[in-house]
Formats: structure tokens, sequence, C-alpha cells
């Protein structure tokens, strides 16, 4: 949304649709959180050559029901286009000087052809990630121009980890998934070699990196320019005095959706994939589940790997974690010395402490005289009805339980000074990689991370490997892993003297 001033002056709000509408870039990629109002910029943008009578723009969503949806682009533009003299038309606005602005759709990759021999002096892509990166650089070939003004690309977007877009504009985005602020306008120049970018923070570093692509008749050449800039709804000062609701409804969402809509983070996924739900997440440190009169007293082991990996302990009693260790060796020997305590303090039995016995652990398995847990192993039958439950493996079995508990808020983490013991300091905080983070957060992080998978071939049940879910985390899911052990004791006795007791 803009000010209209009485002389039917446009102007752009301060912040995010300014720095949008004045950048020089011949690509500007605008946006992340919703309601920033970089639909109205976009639409401003295009009224800019409205006195060049051989100007024309082509705004395109991938639908024409994103088109013409109620308070879409559409509608948007009947409440700016007439105040600057617009004529309506079929899907196009034409200004007294013949200038035009056409609405466009391409649902199938193949109808970018449909514009093949055309010349359109500004392309604009309303939520680029809903198209093909086939379609957006194919679309470049026709942005060209004969009326004298130089052609370029306004596109805009919400943050999308999976797409093309996101890797496009990876260099202002940092680490953390958010945009670097220093970075937000900056323009950088690229060319592309096949499939390969080329960049460079000037055009003369991009010719430098690829001097072959810049010879005979392309040697005057420049390479395009191309930046990002990021926008809040809380720069849409117009929106939030006319809909305050609207934020309320971003602020209503789950975690993740939030994180992406109105943080405008672009590495947290909505995939729908997820095994626990997000606030059911967050509940885990402040629900009260039922106090069983003799609660079990078990201990859960998930040994270190190796770099970031930590060996991470969990008392339970009952369906509350009520300790939590974390110890950076890795030795047998360690896993044995950090355990016995907590037994003792706890009176936990031996045979209730469960240790990943794959590596080291199957060493603190025979040391200690532990239980052992082999993610790999089949799952066990259902101990109320003896059925075998269609899952890929244990480890999946007991993900899928763990997460139904969790969901139905029968689970609670305590997390004190008090209780969490981390290298021998009493502290809730936790170094991970460069970071140091709440042990809260990295119990989320890592439950998030486990996702659901299509089934196998048999039609078993399956969540994503544990070379994804390190992609994710960029570490191994220990306190995950740890969390979803608990599932083991409640699938006993059935197996508690089979295989599962072996080690390997």
């Amino acid at each position: 949304m803009a000010s209209i001033a009485e002389a039917k002056i446009i102007t752009p709000q301060p912040g995010f649709q300014m720095a949008a509408l004045s950048t020089p870039a011949d690509i500007a990629i605008i946006g992340g959180g919703a309601g920033g109002g970089k639909t109205y910029a976009l639409l401003m943008e295009a009224t800019r050559h409205r006195f060049n009578p051989g100007f024309g723009a082509v705004i395109f969503r991938r639908t024409y029901a994103q088109i013409t949806n109620e308070g879409g682009l559409w509608d948007t533009s009947k409440d700016l286009y007439p105040l600057v003299g617009a004529k309506q038309g079929d899907m196009e606005w034409k200004f007294p000087s013949n200038a035009r602005v056409s609405f466009a759709h391409m649902q199938h990759e193949k109808n970018m052809f449909d514009w093949q021999g055309t010349q359109i002096p500004l392309v604009v892509f309303d939520e680029l990630t809903h198209f093909t990166k086939k379609q957006f650089w194919y679309m470049l070939t026709r942005n060209r121009s004969m009326c004298g003004v130089r052609p370029y690309v306004r596109a805009s977007c919400n943050p999308d980890p999976d797409s093309w877009v996101a890797e496009l504009i990876d260099w202002w985005i940092g680490e953390d998934g958010f945009p670097i602020p220093e970075r937000a306008g900056v323009l950088r120049y690229f060319t592309r070699d096949g499939e390969t970018m080329v960049w460079g923070n000037t055009p003369d570093e991009v010719i430098a990196q690829a001097p072959h692509l810049f010879q005979g008749e392309l040697a005057s050449t420049s390479p395009k320019s191309l930046t990002f800039i990021p926008g809040s709804i809380y720069e849409n000062k117009k929106l939030l005095a006319v809909n305050p609701e609207y934020l309320a409804g971003l602020m209503a969402q789950d975690e993740e959706t939030k994180a992406q809509l109105l943080e405008g983070n672009w590495k947290v996924k909505v995939d729908g994939l997820a095994l626990y739900e997000p606030t059911r997440l967050n509940d885990l440190f402040t629900n009260y589940p039922v106090v069983e009169a003799q609660p079990r007293r078990c201990i859960t082991v998930d040994a270190a790997g190796f770099g970031q990996d930590k060996c991470v302990i969990k008392v339970w009693q009952g369906w509350t974690v009520v300790a939590i260790t974390v110890i950076s060796k890795t030795g047998s020997r360690d896993i044995v010395d950090a355990v016995e305590p907590l037994r003792q303090r706890y009176n936990v039995a031996q045979s209730d402490v469960l240790v990943d016995q794959d590596g080291v652990g199957g060493g603190a398995v025979a040391l200690g005289g532990y239980s052992g847990f082999s993610g790999g192993a089949p799952p066990l039958p259902d101990p109320e009805t003896g059925t075998k439950e269609f899952y890929k493996n244990l480890k999946t079995q007991c993900y899928y339980r763990s997460a139904a508990r969790t969901n139905r808020g029968e689970v609670r983490i305590e997390v004190t000074t008090d209780s969490c013991l981390i290298d021998g300091q009493r502290t809730t905080k936790l170094k991970v990689g460069s970071q140091v983070v709440d042990v809260r957060d990295v119990i989320k992080q890592d439950l998030k991370a486990i996702k659901r998978a299509k089934a196998d071939a048999e039609g078993k049940k399956q969540i994503n490997t544990k070379e994804e879910q390190k992609i994710l985390l960029g570490r191994s899911p220990d306190f995950g892993d740890t969390f979803m052990m608990r599932e083991w004791f409640e699938l006993q006795p059935v197996a508690r003297k089979g295989f599962m007791r072996r080690v390997n």
C-alpha cells in the first residue's frame, strides 16, 4: 500500500518499498515476509514509464486464478492505476501515452514459448518461487526494449528454502536463514556459463572469471546486475493501520510458518512432513503429564559419534525427563562414569539403562551391563495386541510412537540449571558449532528434523535418513534419539530378553 496525495502522486512507503523502487539493478528480487507491500511495489514500478508511448510491462503470476482471485493482483491494480489515468482493458491497463501494463500467467512451463518474438522492457514476476528456473531465464531473452528504457526485471517472493530462488539469492542470506542487513540492496554482477553462475562484485570481476564469454561481438557486453531487497510487514505501516488483524494472523501460525512468513527466514521448511507438531514441541517444557503411582525410572543414552556430536544422557521418571547430562568425551568408560552417578541418584536399575549400541555405545553396554538399542532392528510387536507394527525398523517405530505421545501432550522435559549438567557445568547452555544455544532449542531443532518419508516398497512407514537429518541440523540429532528411545521400554517385555539384549 502507498500514500496517495491529492495531486495523485503515488509515493512508496519509507524503507522496503522505497528501496525496491530506487534500486538500479537489472534484476531485483524483493520481499521475504508476508505483508511487506511487495505486490504494491511491483504495481507502482510498472507505472514508472507511463509517459513513454513505446513502453510495455508484463506482470506474471503462475496461474490465471492467482491474478483474478478476490483481493489479488488484478483487484489491487484497480485501486492504483485509475489514479494515474490508466484505462482498464482485458487483463491490461493502458495509459494516455499508450504505454501498457499487461497481466499474464505461465501455468505450464511450455507457456513461456507463447512469448517468443516479443519485446518486453519490464518483466515482472509476482511470487517468483512459483515459477520454474527455466521460465525465469527464458523470459530474460524477451526482456528487451526499443523505447529507450533499459530493459529490467522485478520479482517478488516469500521464503522457500527448497526453491531455485533460494540458491540464486544465497549470498544475501545468512547461515541462520535471515537476510544479512548490510547486504540488502547491494548489487552483484553475474553471467551464466552453461548452468554455472559466475558472480562478481563488479562487471570486471565477472569478465575476468569467464573471459571466453566476452569475446568477439560480445566483447562490449556487460554482465547483468542483481540484488535482493528483503521486506517485512512491520515496514508496511499502511497495512497495519488498516488491517492490524493480518499481523495477528501471522503471529498465530505455527513456529515454522511464522518464521517464514512473519520473520522472513529462508532456511525454515514448512513441508507438512514433520512428525512432531511444532506447538507441542513448545509444550514439552510446560506439560503436566499424568503422575503414575510407580513411574518407570530409566535412562536413555546416545553416544557421541564424531565432530559436533555429543553423548547425551536423559533420566526419565515416567514421562518426565528429570535430568540431562551432556559429555563431549566419547569413550565407553566415559559413558559408564557419567551414567553410574545418575543411576545411584535416581535409583535406576542397571537393565533400565538403554544405550544406542552402535560404535562406542556397544562398549558401554558391555562394560556397564546395560541394555542395548539397535535402531536398525525390526520393529517390535505391539505389547497390548501382540501384532507386528508396520514400520521400516525399530528406530522408526519409536519415533512415530514418541511423536504421537508428544502430540497428545503427555511428555515433559525439565530444563533448569539443577537438572542439566553439560561437560561438568550446571547450565542450560550448550555450544553447538560456533554458537551457544539453550538446550530447549537444541531439543526442538532435533525433533523438527525428524520427517515422515515415503513408505517403502512393502508399504512400511519410514522417516528421513540420518544423512538427511544431519543436512538439516549440521550434526546428528543426539537429543532427538535419546528422546525417542524412551518408547523402547513401552514395547517391553516382549523382546526384552531376546535379540535386543545382544551386543554386536
